[in-house]
């Protein structure tokens, strides 16, 4: 008897499973309980965010477009000279548009000087366009004061 006994010692008893099917329930439970704890902001996370109101609050007041006179010219010396067409539109400060309409012939004067004095190999480099856009908001918020015009938009700048 002794044989048989030891034989049936030596088989593997079944596990229990129990302790795993705790350990995963209890998971669950600490997770959901988490996200839930965090997402209503009960200990210190960030606060659930609150309905937005149909009425949006107002950005304040647009900017006015206030377009220029187009400018054509002819340019270089008398070995080489190019034609430049330029067209632009100003950025202006609603409060602003009369002085700046009121301003117009003294910022095309500036812009018209400015461009006559450019050479021609300036004008041909690919950056060109975005130093002498800075150049020409300078010049112009110089005539009109700082405040009144925020940007210059060129819409036409072809050298032929």
């Amino acid at each position: 008897m002794s044989a048989e006994s030891n034989e049936d010692d030596d088989e593997p008893k079944p596990k229990s499973r129990r302790g795993l099917l705790v350990g995963i329930v209890g998971a669950v439970v600490a997770g959901g309980g988490g996200f839930a704890v965090t997402y209503t902001g009960l200990l210190g996370g960030t606060p659930k965010p609150a309905a937005k109101s149909a009425a949006m609050p107002d950005p304040g007041p647009l900017p006015t477009f206030v377009p220029l006179a187009p400018v054509v010219m002819t340019l270089g010396g008398n070995n080489e000279q190019r034609m430049l067409r330029f067209g632009a539109q100003l950025e202006v400060n609603s409060r602003y548009t009369r002085q700046v309409t009121a301003l117009m012939p003294r910022i095309t004067d500036v812009l018209n000087t400015y461009l006559r004095a450019l050479d021609l190999h300036v004008l041909e480099s690919p950056s060109a366009l975005v130093r002498i856009r800075g150049q020409m908001l300078r010049r112009i918020q110089i005539v009109t004061g700082p405040d009144h015009v925020h940007d210059l938009l060129i819409s036409e700048f072809i050298l032929s």
